[in-house]
Formats: structure tokens, sequence, C-alpha cells
């Protein structure tokens, strides 16, 4: 009988310690995760910010040079979307993010959240609220934007 108990008892304690480490591990990856989320969520203040004061510099930084956009203005690359900012093309008066979401997926990230602005595009007015996803991959060691599409909410 006390056999059976020491049995008993180490596959508790060897047990436990098989739940101890899974909830560390666990623990872990909900701190990464969080740490990465606030990363990308910096980028995505740091593109808007950059847009804003026409910064191509910052957003050339920040978009993959492979990425393509979607939006009213059709599908666009990176190199189009920086010359129609140093062009004057796109003309902003204000930008306001509202709440996003971030969804972690290994190397690749989709964040989404919303968008008032007041804006031009080629002299016509592009004011409004918006909705707008942006794909993320992280490349060697760095998170880059490489897909984005922005579509007008039903009040536009």
């Amino acid at each position: 009988m006390k056999r059976i108990f020491e049995v008993a008892l180490l596959v508790a304690w060897i047990t436990s310690l098989a739940f101890g480490q899974m909830a560390n591990k666990e623990h872990k990856a909900g701190r990464r995760n969080a740490r990465m989320e606030e990363i990308l969520i910096q980028m995505e203040v740091d593109g808007n910010e950059a847009t804003a004061r026409k910064d191509a510099a910052t957003l050339d930084k920040l978009i993959a040079d492979d990425w393509v956009g979607q939006s009213l203005n059709g599908v666009q690359t990176k190199a189009q979307v920086l010359d129609g900012l140093k062009s004057g093309d796109y003309k902003f008066d204000a930008i306001m993010l509202g709440d996003m979401k971030v969804r972690v997926l290994g190397n690749t990230a989709v964040v989404t959240g919303s968008l008032d602005v007041k804006s031009t595009y080629q002299g016509k007015d592009t004011s409004g609220e918006y909705l707008w996803m942006d794909v993320f991959v992280k490349r060697q060691g760095r998170w880059q934007n490489v897909f984005s599409q922005t579509t007008p909410t039903a009040k536009k």
C-alpha cells in the first residue's frame, strides 16, 4: 500500500511540474505577444503621424518595398504612395486613429482599426471615417507593413 501511495505521489508531482512548465511557457508567450502588439500599434501611430507631416522617409522605413495598398484611390504601390505624398497629391489636415486590434500569428500580424480624416487626394475631398487593415510580416528581425486596405464606413 505504501508503494502505491509513493507512485501516486510521484505521478502527481511530475504532472504538476509539467503543467507548471506549460503555464510558464504560456505566460511568457503572452508577454511576448503583448510586447509585439505594443510595437505594432506604435508603428501605426508613427505611420499616421508621418503621413500627416508628409514624412516620406519615416514611411519608407515602416512600409516594405513590396507593399501594396487598396483604397478609394485603387491599388497602389509603395513608390506611388510616397511619390503622391511628396508631390502634394495627398493632403491631410487631420488624422484621428480609433481603437486598434492586433492579432499576431507567428511572423505575421494583422492590425485593424478605424480612422477619421480630413483630407484630399489630387484636389478631391477624401475626408471621412474609414475602417482599415494592415498586414505586417517580421523580416530580418523587424516588422514591416506588406499590405493595407482602407474602406469608407457606411457613414461616408
